[in-house]
């Protein structure tokens, strides 16, 4: 599921820079907003949540790396770092869909608020299975005592 949710986040990376080789959804957003921009100002808009969103999901590749180290490593802290993260990433993901920017419309288009909400999915449910299962995210040991 972790792999799941790192596959998730590289294609929410990547979505808004084939919309705006496509779709324009962004754009026409922007545009829908904020009628009296020039096309420059909305394309630096664009430009602009171009470089915010690949930053947040850079971050959660990153973190979706780390949870997966952490865990594979037996790491004791795994699944409460893991839900840390989980938490964190669900919270900017649901700000990218729901916050209102000053024209009164949400800052992203739905399509691409939603692309940003779906890694967290695949993230509840690994850390449902996280602690779920106790022999993830602590080491078990197999030794006894001499």
């Amino acid at each position: 599921m972790l792999y799941t949710g790192l596959g998730l986040t590289v294609i929410a990376t990547v979505t808004p820079y084939a919309d705006r080789a496509t779709t324009h959804l962004l754009a026409d957003h922007i545009r829908d907003g904020y009628p009296a921009y020039s096309p420059a100002r909305v394309d630096s808009a664009v430009n602009t949540y171009l470089v915010l969103l690949s930053v947040v999901g850079a971050l959660g590749v990153l973190a979706w790396f780390g949870s997966t180290w952490a865990v594979k490593a037996g790491k004791r802290w795994a699944r409460l770092a893991s839900t840390m993260v989980f938490v964190l990433g669900a919270g900017v993901g649901l700000t990218g869909l729901l916050i209102k920017d000053t024209s009164g419309a949400t800052g992203l288009p739905p399509a691409l608020g939603w692309a940003g909400v779906v890694p967290s999915l695949a993230g509840a449910l690994a850390i449902a299975l996280l602690w779920r299962n106790p022999r993830h995210g602590h080491h078990a040991s197999t030794r006894t005592a001499p």
